[in-house]
């Protein structure tokens, strides 16, 4: 059902004991807004991944709000309101630390030479969008169908214009109206299909996923700040391996990390693959077990192939040249910041990370030890175990820095010890990524 066919449809209205979303799992703010609304003559709903979620019986992590009442008019109702955005203006609610997103229903999208200045499309992409409408339009201009699913305060019902709700229940993700003409408009939409499909464990409908790979080319048009904040949205919400394989799958992952994707795709023996994987593993386990991340750790370890690829054999080898090492870590990055900007507070201590990995060829005691007390060691450490796991590494290296870790201060420098038959190479514990 495309979006024209599906305007001028009546909504399926699901009322409240034919869903399983209460008043005692939302927010209290969130409710305070959505009665202030109402009782002021407003419509009020709460709307996108809050209803979603609740739907799925899984906690949502912020609520928003959508009305007919206008970013002003919402203003005026709060004193604690603030107005932001110019692509898209919203109304802020400001409860101490939470803060609920308050939308005023948009329209659909008009055309590009209508004149409008609220509303601004270049080359299908749109640039700013504040046109005002009803709930219905708001509805079927959303991206996919279970983000589309209104809350009413007013009964208790869920509003489903799109479909959202069989959707979910499937377990399928799906856009609204022609697939082509949306990831146009917003090309991030083709992330976010996949950052949705790996969150919920949904399977993308096959004609919003059809188009994905001829036009992911599209990322090339969004501004490199933009998609660094779309990686951390995808690598690090806890299903990181999931959502590489998919990007890889749709042909995403080029347009985030080109260099990268041409080193994995050269990499007959799979290690670099296993090195992104390993790595994607630790990150998830720490942020499923409300443990930090460092994004320095997560884009040092996604844009490692991208430097190993610059290598002699792809390799790092013991006694490399320290020029040549940084010329490859300097081509990489500079490769990678016209596609994804890394900020400068997670630049350095990622290029400290890569720049510790030749020291650990060394077995001086004097250098072992300055190493080891270095502010970065510890991710440096996770790393090297990382490149161990993957095969990137000799592992009688790595395990000997491992027992140099695990002991005290005054152990012996990590002098290998003598090779072992193939097999019989000892594995330590998987690296916790993103430590120090």
């Amino acid at each position: 059902m495309t979006v024209t066919q599906a305007q001028g449809v009546d909504p399926t209205i699901i009322t409240r004991d034919q869903h399983v979303i209460s008043r005692a799992q939302i927010s209290d703010k969130a409710l305070s807004v959505l009665y202030r609304l109402k009782n002021a003559g407003y419509g009020a709903y709460l709307v996108g991944g809050g209803v979603r979620d609740l739907s799925l019986g899984r906690e949502p992590k912020d609520f928003d709000v959508a009305t007919d009442a206008t970013p002003d008019e919402v203003k005026a109702l709060f004193r604690n309101c603030r107005l932001i955005g110019r692509r898209f203006r919203l109304a802020h609610v400001h409860w101490g630390p939470e803060i609920i997103e308050v939308a005023t229903f948009r329209a659909m999208t008009p055309d590009a030479d209508s004149g409008d200045k609220d509303h601004v499309v270049e080359d299908g992409l749109v640039l700013r969008d504040n046109v005002y409408g009803t709930i219905e339009e708001d509805a079927l201009r959303r991206d996919f169908t279970i983000n589309a699913l209104y809350y009413n305060i007013a009964d208790f019902s869920v509003v489903d214009y799109a479909g959202g709700m069989a959707d979910l229940q499937a377990g399928r993700l799906r856009l609204i109206g022609d697939p082509a003409v949306r990831y146009r408009e917003d090309p991030v939409r083709m992330l976010r299909a996949v950052r949705f499909a790996a969150k919920l464990g949904f399977t993308i409908d096959s004609a919003t996923a059809a188009p994905i790979p001829r036009m992911a080319d599209l990322l090339d048009d969004i501004p490199p700040a933009r998609l660094f904040d779309e990686v951390l949205k995808l690598f690090m919400a806890g299903q990181g391996v999931e959502t590489f394989e998919a990007l890889r799958h749709h042909g995403l992952f080029r347009y985030l990390f080109p260099a990268s994707d041409t080193a994995l795709d050269d990499d007959d023996h799979g290690q670099l693959i296993t090195f992104v994987a390993r790595a994607l593993e630790s990150t998830d386990a720490r942020v499923n077990n409300d443990r930090p991340v460092t994004p320095a750790f997560l884009f040092a370890a996604l844009l490692w192939p991208a430097i190993l690829g610059q290598l002699p054999a792809a390799r790092l080898e013991p006694g490399i040249d320290p020029e040549l090492f940084e010329q490859s870590v300097t081509e990489a990055l500079e490769r990678q910041l016209r596609q994804v900007a890394i900020p400068k507070r997670f630049a350095l201590p990622m290029r400290e990370i890569w720049a510790l990995q030749p020291r650990f060829h060394s077995a001086s005691d004097k250098k072992a030890r300055r190493l080891f007390a270095h502010p970065r060691y510890r991710a440096a450490y996770d790393f090297l175990l990382l490149r161990r796991d993957a095969g990137l590494v000799d592992p009688e290296l790595a395990d000997a820095w491992q027992r140099y870790t695990e002991s005290s201060e005054d152990a012996p420098p990590p002098t290998p010890a003598r090779r072992r038959r193939r097999g019989g190479r000892r594995r330590g514990p998987a690296p916790d990524a993103g430590d120090g």
